[in-house]
């Protein structure tokens, strides 16, 4: 079949092309540092609460502006809402979505929060991700139907372009701080329970709007 609208079509991707690698360059000239410089400064000075509070609102910011998790939340808010009173279906869709997205944001700074308590204790990665994913097959059969295939889905979509190089420089910034830790045996992994935490936090949204 012919392509219609064949101008646009090019044009948008010349500017997706462009966009992106603007944006890649802007993360490894100013993000992925700062991330890696302010775990570093914040592990020297020993201010374990300041590097917690720093790690959660990396995630939930990062997260919560993820374009990823922001189509995703809006396709299915659209879904979710297909049988509501037409009257407040869309004042519903933008709650679903948003509330979606805040689970989501949340679960990835407690993800970043427990990795960063992993790296200063020494805590070993594997055992977290068996009890994550037990807790997972554990609530999985009481969630609702319409939830369970979303919630699998956003473990994926919250480690896009956003939030995998700044919580990459946060593991490995903050490991190559702590005397005794090794950047690549301990400084990754987070992005692994980053990955894991939205689908339990997400089954739970699941359950609590139903």
């Amino acid at each position: 079949q012919p392509l219609q609208n064949l101008d646009q079509i090019f044009v948008g991707v010349i500017f997706v092309v462009i966009g992106l690698t603007l944006f890649v360059v802007g993360l490894e000239i100013g993000l992925f540092p700062l991330g890696e410089q302010m775990a570093f400064n914040f592990a020297k000075k020993g201010v374990f609460s300041w590097l917690v509070a720093f790690a959660f609102s990396l995630g939930f910011g990062t997260t919560f502006a993820e374009p990823a998790l922001i189509a995703v939340a809006s396709k299915a808010a659209e879904l979710a809402t297909i049988n509501a009173d037409p009257a407040n279906q869309e004042a519903l869709r933008h709650s679903f979505a948003f509330a979606l997205r805040t689970a989501v944001a949340i679960s990835v700074g407690v993800a970043l929060i427990i990795g960063v308590v992993r790296i200063v204790f020494g805590w070993p990665l594997h055992y977290l991700i068996m009890s994550g994913y037990a807790v997972v097959m554990l609530i999985t059969p009481f969630a609702p139907q319409f939830i369970i295939a979303v919630a699998y889905d956003s473990g994926g979509v919250t480690t896009s372009t956003i939030t995998v190089p700044l919580t990459t420089a946060l593991g490995v910034g903050l490991a190559s701080s702590i005397k005794g830790r090794s950047p690549l045996l301990d400084g990754f992994g987070l992005i692994a329970l980053a990955s894991l935490t939205p689908i339990i936090f997400v089954l739970i949204f699941g359950m609590l709007w139903s």
